[in-house]
């Protein structure tokens, strides 16, 4: 997973963690739509958009406005929503699936290969052609053969959904640094009583 899909919270004692959702679209959900997110809400402002676009695809022109962040929050939601129902054994709702048929049906960021000297189309993306990338990675992500792998943490305490990529299919902690850690030492605690 590349660096570009991972979170980095902060928890109760200041100490910094990161996360690794496993995905894109799923990093995108915990910019504030997903439950309560440890980082807080990160979309404000357009700009806020722009700036999380902006580290993310570089093929995207840098700018964002007020319908690109309402899109933004409402694709989040859906996918939020969607990843926390179906780790949990349940389905997204009809309107969940609708927003994210209905941004992956608009045209996506079109690959490229390097070094040619023409470019065909338009010379940057825009915003709505990333929600388009990354609503078209959830309905690869939460498919039947896949969804699986969408799991929440098993720690008591914590409820962040993740993408397990695994090869073995057996993560089940959000993170080793904090959960898994800490599951670990409990453990570890109660083999020495």
């Amino acid at each position: 997973m590349s660096e570009e899909a991972e979170q980095r919270f902060t928890v109760s004692d200041d100490r910094l963690w990161h996360f690794d959702a496993g995905s894109l679209a799923l990093d995108f959900a915990y910019t504030g739509g997903m439950g309560d997110s440890p980082a807080g809400e990160r979309l404000r402002t357009p700009a806020d958009l722009a700036f999380w676009f902006n580290e993310r695809f570089p093929e995207v022109d840098g700018t964002a406005n007020d319908r690109d962040l309402t899109d933004a929050l409402a694709l989040r939601q859906a996918i939020a929503r969607s990843a926390t129902a179906i780790s949990r054994g349940d389905r997204p709702s009809a309107d969940d699936v609708d927003v994210v048929n209905l941004f992956a049906a608009t045209p996506d960021i079109p690959p490229s290969l390097a070094g040619g000297r023409r470019q065909a189309g338009r010379a940057r993306a825009r915003a709505s052609q990333a929600l388009s990338v990354m609503a078209r990675e959830v309905i690869q992500l939460f498919s039947p053969d896949r969804a699986d792998r969408i799991r929440e943490c098993s720690a008591d305490d914590c409820q962040l959904v993740f993408y397990d990529e695994s090869r073995s299919n057996n993560r089940r902690w959000c993170s080793m640094q904090r959960c898994g850690n800490r599951a670990k030492v409990r453990a570890h605690r109660a083999r020495s009583l």
